[in-house]
């Protein structure tokens, strides 16, 4: 957990020693989810949708490359959970930019033995500038932990997730 910290910190202190601006932003949107369940060959898939909300930062490094931690709440009938994506984002057009990153995963819910409450995976998708204020943002969650816990082989828990979301940028 400390070195993930670290990191986080690291890469927020990489942006902003070499950022040329930073705005700041809110974003909310929904989150297609769906948990993968494996155990003992018998495989069981749920889907959820839930709503996400959260705040941003976009650092510019260059004219074509920027960087984006986002800071979301995830809530949905099972629970809630915080995520932190740290986002590459590309400009390949004026307005398009494509994004790619981790994202940390931190379940807010009661601890449930037997299972993680922290959690890594890999965003990438699009993000489209609306205008100088509104954004876009399409980005596909690979969720890489198992979530269960010393769990024997054969055994598995991961989630993923579609978020679409709208963004303001002050």
């Amino acid at each position: 957990m400390k070195k993930v910290i670290l990191s986080v910190v690291a890469v927020f202190a990489f942006g902003l020693a070499n950022a040329q601006e930073v705005k700041f932003g809110v974003i909310a949107g929904a989150d297609f989810a769906t948990s993968k369940i494996e155990v003992e060959g018998l495989n069981v898939s749920n889907n959820t949708t839930a709503f996400f909300g959260g705040f941003f930062a976009d650092f510019t490094a260059s004219e074509k490359f920027h960087v984006q931690p986002e800071l979301v709440i995830v809530t949905a009938d099972g629970g809630s959970q915080l995520q932190l994506p740290i986002l590459a984002k590309y400009y390949i057009a004026d307005k398009v930019s494509v994004l790619a990153g981790p994202d940390l995963l931190f379940d807010l819910n009661e601890k449930i033995e037997g299972f993680k409450s922290f959690g890594v995976g890999i965003d990438f998708g699009a993000a489209y500038d609306i205008n100088e204020h509104f954004m876009v943002e399409a980005k596909y969650n690979l969720g890489l932990t198992d979530f269960f816990e010393d769990a024997p082989s054969g055994y598995s828990a991961k989630v993923n997730g579609f978020f679409l979301g709208l963004g303001y940028k002050f």
